[in-house]
C-alpha cells in the first residue's frame, strides 16, 4: 500500500479469489485502485466517482478527470485493469474480454463499502472506459457478434497498444471449446445499482453492445466525444449509446479534437481534457449531491 500525499493517490493491490490472474489461474485476479480523497467535502458521506482508464492506459493518469473532481468534492477512485494496464503489462484477455472491467469495479466498489459508507457514486470512462461505465447501468456486449471477432470471422480493429491480439487469442485458446469457454459471461448483466449517474468521453465498443441492452439504461448519461476521433468513431462507437440509451444526452468537444488528445503528452488541443474534466464535475454535482 502506498500513503497519499496532498496530491498523490493511495495506492491499493486488492485480489478477487472469484477469477484468475490472466498469467497464472491460481493466483486471484489483481485490481489495483488508486484513492484521492475530496480537497473539500460536498456532503457527508463524500460522494464517490469511480474512473476507468482507456485501452492500454492506467487509473494513474487520469489526473485530467480526478482533479476537477476533487476539487468539486468528490472522493475519486481509479482502477488499473488486469491485463490492460502499462503498470502491470498486457494480456490478449485484458484486451477481448472487456466484460471483467465492470466487474473489478463492482468489486472495488464492494471492498470500499465494507470500510465505510460510500455516498452516492458515479462512474466516469474514457475509450474502453466509456463501455466500462456504460455496462455498469445496464450495457451488454453481444456475444455472437463477440465470438465472431475473437475467432476471426470478422476483422478485429488494429490496436496499437497490442499488435498482433487475435493470434495471441488464438495462441492461448486454440481451439472451439476453449474459446467458447474463455466467453462465458460475455453477456452477463453487470449492472451495479450503486451507480447513479455515468460519464463517458469517447467511448469505445458501441458497435458490439446490444440496442436491446443499451434501451433498459435508467441512470443519467453524459457522452462527450472528438469531432476528429478515428479510434473510436461517432457513427460506430459513440452513435449507438446516443440513440440508444433513454437518458442519455452529448455533445462533441470540438470538431477537431483526437481521441489522443485525451491522454497525449503533445495534444493538438490542450485544454480539451481540461475542460472535459470540469463539466464532467458540473455533471456528477447535478446529479450525486
Amino acid at each position: 500500500m502506498t500513503m497519499p500525499g496532498a496530491e498523490q493517490p493511495e495506492i491499493r493491490v486488492l485480489y478477487d479469489d472469484s477469477r484468475g490472474d490472466l498469467r497464472d489461474a491460481a493466483r486471484p485476479r489483481p485490481v489495483r485502485l488508486y484513492l484521492w480523497e475530496p480537497e473539500r467535502a460536498a456532503a457527508s458521506p463524500a460522494p464517490l466517482v469511480v474512473v476507468s482508464h482507456g485501452t492500454g492506459g492506467s487509473g494513474g493518469e487520469m489526473g485530467w478527470l480526478v482533479r476537477p473532481l476533487r476539487e468539486a468534492g468528490f472522493r475519486v477512485v481509479a482502477l488499473d485493469h488486469h491485463g490492460n494496464n502499462y503498470v502491470d503489462g498486457y494480456e490478449p484477455e485484458g484486451f477481448a474480454h472487456v466484460w471483467h472491467r465492470p466487474r473489478d469495479v463492482t468489486f472495488a466498489l464492494d471492498a470500499l463499502e465494507r470500510e465505510r459508507p460510500l455516498g452516492p457514486v458515479g462512474a466516469a470512462g474514457f475509450s474502453l472506459g466509456g463501455y466500462t461505465v456504460a455496462a455498469l447501468v445496464g450495457a451488454r456486449v453481444d456475444p455472437q457478434v463477440l465470438r465472431a471477432v475473437v475467432t476471426g470471422a470478422v476483422p478485429l480493429p488494429d490496436i496499437p497498444e497490442f499488435p498482433g491480439l487475435l493470434d495471441a487469442l488464438l495462441k492461448k485458446y486454440p481451439d472451439d471449446d476453449s474459446s467458447r469457454r474463455a466467453l462465458e459471461g460475455a453477456d452477463a448483466d453487470l449492472t451495479d445499482a450503486r451507480v447513479r449517474a455515468v460519464f463517458q468521453v469517447a467511448p469505445g465498443v458501441g458497435g458490439f453492445v446490444t440496442a436491446s441492452s443499451l434501451a433498459t439504461v435508467r441512470v443519467p448519461v453524459e457522452i462527450r466525444w472528438g469531432g476528429a476521433d478515428t479510434v473510436n468513431p461517432y457513427d460506430v462507437d459513440i452513435r449507438p449509446y446516443l440513440d440508444h440509451i433513454p437518458t442519455a444526452t452529448g455533445r462533441s468537444a470540438g470538431p477537431d479534437v483526437r481521441h489522443d488528445d485525451f491522454f497525449s503528452p503533445d495534444p493538438a488541443d490542450p485544454d480539451v481534457r481540461h475542460h472535459v474534466g470540469r463539466e464532467a464535475a458540473a455533471f456528477f454535482l447535478h446529479h450525486l449531491v
